[in-house]
């Protein structure tokens, strides 16, 4: 479901006059930029920000290596890293998640572990926590530029500046990118390149559809999400208010019905049907299993109530499930819902990617990524598309099954042809990319399993056509 620009700022309007608690909005004194012209369409006025202090590096940093560090005005804690042989660029990382509740200073000092990688490349390093949690993309689009902001201010204006966004924070990323990285002939651009790795890119309207799928194949199947003693409610919710089910009791559930925590061979005929019908029907392996039924859980429960006033995004109707052992008595189980249009467009107002990024964009994606399929690349290829910026854009893959850290090579590879390409108007190939990495491995060991002629396929050949 598409959206330009100027409906994200009708739809602004929209979300302020719902009034929604926690939702992720842009303040008013930011603006929306119009996607007929390369400059906001009125003045940002971003409030004063406090130096940030320096910071005892964590493990797993070259030595020599400067953190500071803060919380910033919206409350957001963040990290800043440079390494001794800085040669003046910097990665902006927008993480992904996204997480839930209050954000905890733990959660950028594990990304800035994680990402360790381009601090040892080389590069100066900047992430934020996100001052609210939950799946709030505008809101933790603002807090990326504001950390950006943070180290323009108080430490350097860096030679070059990428934004790097990761599973969930690609999505934040290519809305930073649209809304505040505007090409403006004449001015010192925010962001000069956009890295996508392992992105949800779909959008809210397409990329979590699977999960409602998953909910209610599940429930069709084993019955205890919600019990049927529990008091019930529609799935699309994830939980209603007022919900003390922890984790570990849903884990308990999942593995009373499937044994997920038993080898195949261990499980009962009937158990290890229910796991055959469920990764058939769904498109995902055993392995991934509980860790979406979670987020079908928890972060559909902030969706509706935290999002989209306690109506539903997400909706069934029409779909068939296919790959069991009886189809026409699945599908005649399974609970129907029908998304609400308000919420749908409410939600996809504020997840959605328009494409509209004047940037040079890099993508990468492991092939037989479970948790945010590859299919997701081929979803955003067309939005790019759409919005007249298809030639701004170079999707590579790899040969890997992860989702949360590729390689260590892969990415200061990707990074050294983003940046080929902003200073020398050398547009990356896929293959020239593969090539590339097996250099990189001299450097920073093993890990490239690049497929340059590879294409990911629809997301309609993924996800249960609605």
């Amino acid at each position: 479901m598409h959206r330009s620009i100027e409906h994200f700022a009708a739809g602004l309007l929209i979300l302020a006059a719902f009034g929604m608690a926690g939702c992720s909005q842009v303040p008013a004194s930011h603006a929306a930029t119009d996607a007929t012209s390369s400059a906001p369409a009125v003045a940002i006025a971003w409030p004063a920000e406090a130096a940030p202090q320096p910071m005892d590096c964590p493990s797993g940093l070259p030595e020599g290596t400067r953190c500071l560090g803060g919380r910033d005005s919206a409350g957001a804690f963040y990290r800043i890293a440079i390494p001794a042989n800085w040669q003046g660029d910097l990665v902006v990382h927008a993480h992904g998640g996204p997480s839930l509740g209050e954000p905890k200073v733990e959660r950028v000092v594990e990304d800035l572990q994680r990402w360790a990688i381009m601090v040892r490349a080389g590069y100066a390093w900047v992430g934020s926590t996100f001052h609210q949690g939950g799946v709030a993309v505008m809101s933790a689009a603002e807090d990326t530029e504001r950390v950006r902001r943070i180290f323009v201010n108080h430490v350097q204006q860096p030679r070059r500046t990428v934004l790097h966004g990761q599973s969930w924070g690609a999505s934040v990323a290519a809305r930073t990118a649209e809304l505040y990285g505007r090409v403006v002939p004449g001015q010192q651009p925010a962001y000069d390149a956009v890295l996508l790795s392992s992105g949800v890119l779909g959008g809210g309207s397409r990329s979590y559809d699977f999960r409602l799928d998953l909910r209610v194949v599940y429930q069709a199947l084993c019955h205890n999400h919600p019990k049927p003693d529990e008091p019930q409610y529609p799935l699309w919710q994830g939980l209603p208010e007022g919900s003390t089910l922890t984790r570990a009791q849903l884990t308990q559930r999942v593995n009373e019905c499937l044994a997920l925590n038993q080898p195949a061979a261990q499980r009962s005929a009937e158990q290890q049907q229910k796991v055959q019908t469920i990764t058939r029907t769904i498109r995902i392996p055993e392995t991934a299993i509980a860790a979406h039924l979670a987020w079908a859980t928890w972060h559909f429960q902030d969706i509706v109530q935290r999002r989209t006033g306690g109506a539903s995004p997400f909706g069934n109707v029409g779909a068939r499930y296919t790959g069991s052992a009886d189809d026409d008595s699945l599908n005649a189980q399974v609970l129907r819902y029908r998304a609400d249009p308000a919420a749908m467009k409410r939600f996809s107002l504020d997840t959605d990617p328009t494409g509209q990024i004047d940037l040079p964009i890099l993508t990468v994606h492991g092939i037989d990524d479970a948790t945010a399929f590859v299919e997701l690349d081929n979803e955003f290829a067309r939005t790019v598309t759409r919005a007249g910026r298809a030639d701004r854009l170079v999707q590579t893959f790899t040969r890997d099954h992860e989702h949360s850290y590729l390689s260590d090579p892969a990415y200061p590879t990707l990074m050294q042809a983003l940046l080929r390409w902003v200073d020398q108007g050398e547009k990356p190939t896929p293959a020239g990319i593969a090539a590339a990495c097996a250099v990189m491995e001299t450097r920073f060991g093993a890990g490239c399993r690049f497929e340059p002629g590879y294409r990911p396929a629809s997301l309609d050949t993924r996800i249960t056509p609605r």
